[in-house]
């Protein structure tokens, strides 16, 4: 082999190292960012207490990412080790598969997807690099060999039984965190209710029924038709009503959230987001949606990002916590952090102390702190996970 051909073979081989081993650590410090801060302030009493509430997040993307979440990382926002120094005990994981390029809060044609080159510079199967459906399969593949890795660390959570024996562990001194998987869209599905079986015996548990793009099951909060669920959608959520998976519509149009308080037998969640009496962005619903979702039994999980709450800080977020609780109950309220959604926050999930610390100093009753940080989303949980 000539020189010229040594000099060829050997950019390419930086080449491919360098797009397989730094580029994806490179965009993600570019789009999941904690604001640099000085250590907050948490007393030794709101630890104790901290570390005796069930910790919950309903919402987090980190299984997009090439990051071995069973090792602490300077990328990002949760990793195992993060998410014991945070005091969580449950997480819901879940899988993005499709995000248009240009994307917003206001209008997004579903013809092109910015995923792809993402999906091929990590490296997944080539399955995935075409089908929305092998993108949420390979995600739940990666969360069930995370549990495989990291033995008594982690339980891939299916049924109300596993996660009643993630409590009872943390309850006997264990540190094991329950994951729940969800999919960031229906678009997973590839408009066939019957993928539904496959993402449920891959572990589905929570269906988010758009993103930010309309799909065969219905109209996204920030696509082009403002329409409502489809026959398709329709037959899904009675479909998911039946399997006992949670119905998320975090992203969902105000047409879908109403069919699908109209036609759910199961009450539903909003895994992430706000609400506009506190921050008026095209991101979050009405107020008075927010309370219907409520009425029939759901939750709001309060983001942590500046489109959800406008305020970023533990100040921000806690505000919000508090305007939610006093609008929707306390029952209703839980954490909806969008970690590694390609999202800036001023904590990571190490630090959620600081939060139940600013509600202690704000005179929020012992009792809002325990279900707003955990409690109230795991008995939704062991109330409507399969049995």
């Amino acid at each position: 082999m000539g020189k010229k051909s040594w000099i060829g073979l050997g950019a390419l081989c930086f080449g491919a190292g360098f797009v397989h081993f730094l580029l994806p650590g490179i965009i993600e410090d570019g789009l999941n960012r904690t604001r640099a801060h000085e250590p907050y302030r948490v007393s030794e009493e709101t630890k104790a207490f901290h570390a005796s509430i069930p910790v919950t997040d309903l919402h987090s993307d980190a299984l997009l990412w090439k990051r071995d979440l069973g090792r602490q990382s300077r990328h990002g926002h949760v990793d195992l080790p993060r998410l014991r120094e945070g005091g969580v005990v449950v997480q819901v994981f879940s899988s993005v598969t499709q995000s248009p390029r240009g994307q917003n809060y206001d209008a997004n044609a579903g013809d092109s997807d910015r995923l792809t080159g993402l999906v091929i510079a990590q490296i997944w199967p080539p399955r995935t690099w075409t089908s929305f459906l092998q993108r949420a399969l390979h995600q739940a593949g990666k969360l069930k060999r995370l549990e495989e890795r990291n033995p008594g660390q982690i339980r891939f959570v299916r049924s109300r039984t596993d996660l009643q024996e993630v409590i009872d562990a943390r309850e006997a001194g264990g540190e094991m965190i329950g994951a729940i998987f969800g999919t960031e869209g229906g678009h997973a599905l590839e408009g066939d209710p019957a993928n539904l079986d496959l993402l449920y015996e891959a572990g589905l548990r929570v269906l988010g029924l758009t993103h930010f793009i309309d799909n065969d099951l219905g109209g996204s909060l920030h696509g082009v038709s403002a329409g409502g669920l489809t026959e398709v959608g329709a037959a899904v959520i009675e479909a998911a009503n039946e399997k006992n998976i949670v119905i998320d519509v975090a992203h969902a149009s105000v047409r879908v959230v109403r069919d699908v308080l109209s036609l759910s037998k199961s009450p539903i969640i909003l895994s992430h987001g706000g609400l506009k009496g506190t921050c008026g962005t095209p991101r979050n619903l009405e107020d008075d949606l927010a309370m219907e979702i409520a009425s029939h039994g759901g939750l709001i999980g309060v983001g942590f990002w500046d489109a959800a709450v406008c305020d970023i800080t533990p100040e921000g977020v806690v505000r919000s916590i508090r305007y939610a609780i006093d609008l929707l109950g306390e029952d209703h309220v839980a954490l909806g952090s969008d970690y590694d959604g390609t999202t800036e926050v001023a904590f990571d999930s190490s630090e959620l102390s600081v939060l139940t610390q600013l509600m202690m100093d704000q005179g929020f009753t012992e009792e809002e702190i325990r279900k707003v940080m955990g409690e109230n989303a795991v008995n939704f949980f062991l109330e409507n996970l399969p049995g």
